[in-house]
């Protein structure tokens, strides 16, 4: 399976597609199936966001158990723990690429929804959508990545980071 991603900026009012190879199954649409999505604006002021995803088989139910537990995060979530997660109530503590940072997912839930903010080192707190969907091969987990205070280099840099992060949970829930 391939990790797809999308793109699209916000408040566009122009959306352009492009399907580059690799992901997207869309049944009889035979010039698209391979491909992923990306949504994009040519307004440069808008905030972008990149749709990741990664297919696993595996049930969705043990996709969002294993994702949602914080002890599993430094086995998969490179770009969040690095090492141990201390726990302070709801508040996950951890040491990240980015330094230390606080965590607070959403309430367990049985819709998949594993959302959680992030408040940076700088005391920006930046709020991250994950789904665990469920999918013909599986379940699929989706990440959205937003360009907050990044460059467009730090942007592709977190974007394939994450890619990376969900292979990682792939291959660990289907050994």
């Amino acid at each position: 399976m391939v990790a797809c991603t999308w793109e699209r900026r916000s408040n566009s009012p122009a959306v352009q597609l492009i399907v580059p190879d690799g992901c997207l199954d869309l049944g009889e649409t035979t010039a698209v199936q391979r491909n992923s999505v990306s949504l994009m604006s040519n307004d440069p002021n808008t905030l972008r966001s990149r749709h990741v995803s990664q297919v696993i088989a595996c049930p969705p139910a043990q996709v969002y158990e294993f994702a949602a537990n914080p002890d599993n995060l430094p086995r998969w979530a490179s770009g969040l723990a690095q090492s141990h997660v201390e726990r302070d109530g709801d508040t996950l503590l951890v040491d990240s690429p980015m330094g230390r940072v606080t965590v607070r997912f959403t309430s367990r839930n049985d819709l998949g929804v594993l959302d959680h903010d992030v408040t940076l080192p700088s005391g920006t707190t930046v709020n991250n959508p994950v789904r665990v969907l469920a999918h013909p091969n599986g379940s699929e987990i989706l990440f959205t990545v937003r360009q907050i205070d990044l460059s467009d280099e730090e942007f592709d840099r977190d974007t394939a980071t994450v890619a990376k992060d969900l292979e990682r949970l792939r291959d660990l829930l289907e050994r």
